[in-house]
């Protein structure tokens, strides 16, 4: 489908299905998108910290430490890592920091690709803003143009200025900031 057809398509669908339809296939290609652009190195260990996971790891884990400790704990067998299990536990300790490696550089691509979602999920809800402060002006000039109300509404004239982004962050920041303050105090 060309630019051109989906972008006019994309705002007259025939009911809701379809709108929906259009918003799932939609993000459903920025997440191909987001997987084709992995490299080696996420895709490695996305593979490794979902096997790791699983159950299949934790029951392979399981057997083979018990066939460890028992071949190492029964009399009559060579023991290549007699009690405490000291092979073992370099083993276990080394696995131990090759996953969290893997878990870390998995989460981080994770994180990544959460930042970016939010990223669109803001522009998208500030647009929208902008869309409904539009609407509102408009509507508020054409209801005064027909007459259908002579006073000024100080909420609709509030709602009518834009929202600045800048202003929010400031003022939950330091909403915050007082809320840590009386925490501490108390």
């Amino acid at each position: 489908m060309t630019e051109a057809h989906h972008s006019s398509s994309y705002r007259r669908p025939r009911n809701v299905a379809d709108l929906t339809r259009d918003n799932v296939q939609a993000m459903r290609k920025l997440e191909e998108l987001a997987v084709a652009k992995r490299t080696v190195a996420d895709r490695v260990a996305e593979f490794v910290a979902r096997f790791c996971g699983s159950i299949t790891f934790v029951w392979i884990h399981a057997a083979l430490f018990a066939v460890w400790i028992a071949w190492n704990a029964i009399p009559r067998l060579p023991h290549f890592d007699p009690y405490p299990f000291t092979f073992l536990t370099l083993c276990v300790s080394l696995e131990a920091i090759f996953l969290s490696s893997f878990i870390l550089i998995a989460q981080n691509y994770e994180m990544r690709i959460t930042e970016r979602r939010s990223q669109l999920d803001l522009q998208i809800n500030l647009l929208a803003e902008q869309e409904n402060t539009k609407m509102l002006q408009l509507l508020d000039r054409m209801a005064k143009k027909m007459g259908l109300y002579d006073e000024d509404d100080p909420e609709i004239q509030v709602l009518e200025q834009a929202t600045r982004p800048e202003t929010l962050a400031r003022q939950i920041e330091d909403t915050l900031v007082a809320h840590e303050k009386r925490k501490a105090r108390k």
